[in-house]
């Protein structure tokens, strides 16, 4: 007798995913930036450490909440989908019968078929049927807010601390420049993690990240040297 299996995808992984990589790579860009502007503008250790403690803290705050009401809206739509679709179910019931076959002589089943499968699952759970088919809700892909907003925040502070750690152990006079290898260090980890983890090309990732890491970093220290005032 066969026993099924659970296979693991990676578009499981979709929703922690996306929150955690734009965390980490947001909280080690964003205070590595302003670790360098200000490291640039030449202001002292003391200075260059609480702009990075700062910028943790908002950056986290920010991302938290930024990420919440995002996904929250998509929660808030997702609910009044499945409110209306249970309200039709419960009003017309046969019309709602009749839109699932439909779809599903649309992905290529015959019409006797795809009545039966329509019947089968809408004896099963209506409501799960047309929620996958109809309006493309599953529990995998599924809005969580509050989910999302912790693994941002957590993300954020987990890169964040790259560029305080160096800010604190690196020379005084050479915290730009170490702060700035250390911190393209980290982003080509997190780069290729996340291409590994998503199933992309993980020299793809880390270049990629890194890329926009050094950029952002540059134009910062250009920033601060052209200001030249300390902070």
């Amino acid at each position: 007798m066969r026993h099924g299996h659970r296979e693991s995808h990676r578009g499981e992984r979709i929703g922690w995913l996306r929150a955690a990589v734009l965390g980490a790579n947001d909280g080690t860009i964003s205070v590595a930036s302003l670790v360098v502007g200000v490291a640039a503008a030449g202001a002292s250790q003391d200075s260059l450490l609480l702009t990075g403690v700062a910028g943790l803290v908002a950056g986290a705050m920010s991302m938290a909440a930024g990420e919440y009401v995002s996904v929250q809206s998509q929660a808030d739509t997702e609910a009044a989908d499945m409110a209306k679709e249970r309200n039709e179910l419960e009003a017309e019931p046969e019309r709602e019968l009749a839109e699932l076959a439909a779809i599903y002589i649309g992905r290529g089943l015959d019409e006797p078929l795809a009545r039966q499968v329509a019947e089968k699952l809408t004896a099963g759970d209506a409501l799960a049927a047309h929620a996958r088919d109809e309006l493309g809700i599953t529990e995998t892909l599924r809005a969580r807010p509050v989910q999302a907003a912790f693994a941002s925040a957590a993300a954020f502070c987990a890169g964040a601390i790259i560029p305080i750690l160096t800010a604190l152990l690196a020379p005084a006079a050479r915290v730009a420049e170490v702060s700035s290898l250390t911190s393209l260090a980290a982003l080509l980890v997190f780069g290729g993690l996340a291409g590994y983890a998503g199933g992309a090309s993980i020299t793809k990732g880390a270049l990629r990240v890194a890329f926009w890491g050094a950029f952002a970093m540059g134009l910062t220290a250009v920033v601060g040297r052209l200001f030249g005032a300390a902070v």
